[in-house]
């Protein structure tokens, strides 16, 4: 056997393991993408339950959590992985980043429950403390159960309070869904999988110009342009 052939070989070995340690991480977060794309296309399918146009068009930042899963026998707690994409200069929206929502609380509670989360993100502050670590909702910032509908314009005094504004759609029982005090953070691990690169922080996901965008992130930002164009018009 000669030295072509047998380099031929190893390389053929050497990226077959490659593939087995790293195909399926990245399948993972691909596939948390594009449940994120079918959540956001489900609630803005229905214009009188959607997020509302001027809320949409105010927004700094949304993040899409598909499945946080909470449970609780007295002392509860909640997790959770999402993406978060920030709204830039020029009015487009970043590439995703992936982040982790975690919580617990104590009181009156017992059951079990999945819910799709949506957070819509008012200030480039909350987006900043997200970036640099933990960011604790309720605390770092005033949270709310965001206006729905095309009639919501006329709640105009939910517009100056709080900071982030959320909408849920759950799947199980519970008594006392509550984001107050859930901490929002960024997933490393995630980001480097699907961008195949552990160079680049959240930060620099969102501001590169030469990271190529996978497929998946590509279809969720170009479907949520489409839905603020959209819901804009409408109101």
């Amino acid at each position: 056997m000669n030295q072509r052939v047998m380099a031929t070989i190893l390389l053929v070995v050497v990226l077959t393991a490659a593939a087995w340690t790293t195909t399926p991480a990245a399948e993972d977060e691909t596939k948390r993408v594009q449940a994120a794309t079918t959540v956001l296309s489900e609630l803005m399918g229905i214009p009188e339950k959607g997020i509302p146009g001027w809320l949409l068009k105010e927004a700094h930042a949304i993040v899409v959590i598909p499945g946080v899963f909470k449970i609780g026998f007295g002392i509860g707690g909640r997790r959770g992985h999402g993406i978060m994409v920030v709204r830039e200069k020029k009015r487009r929206w970043s590439r995703p980043v992936f982040v982790t929502i975690t919580g617990g609380s104590i009181g009156l509670q017992f059951g079990a429950q999945s819910t799709d989360v949506i957070l819509v993100l008012k200030s480039e502050r909350s987006i900043e403390g997200i970036l640099k670590g933990k960011y604790t909702l309720g605390a770092d910032a005033a949270i709310a159960a965001g206006p729905v509908g095309r009639q919501a314009e006329a709640a105009t005094d939910v517009k100056l309070k709080a900071e982030i504004y959320s909408y849920s759609r759950s799947r199980g029982l519970f008594a006392g869904l509550s984001l107050e005090g859930a901490k929002l953070s960024i997933k490393k691990d995630a980001n480097a999988s699907f961008y195949g690169t552990d160079e680049l922080n959240a930060q620099g996901i969102i501001k590169s110009r030469k990271l190529k965008t996978p497929p998946a992130a590509q279809k969720f930002v170009e479907m949520l342009e489409h839905y603020i164009k959209t819901a804009s018009k409408s109101g």
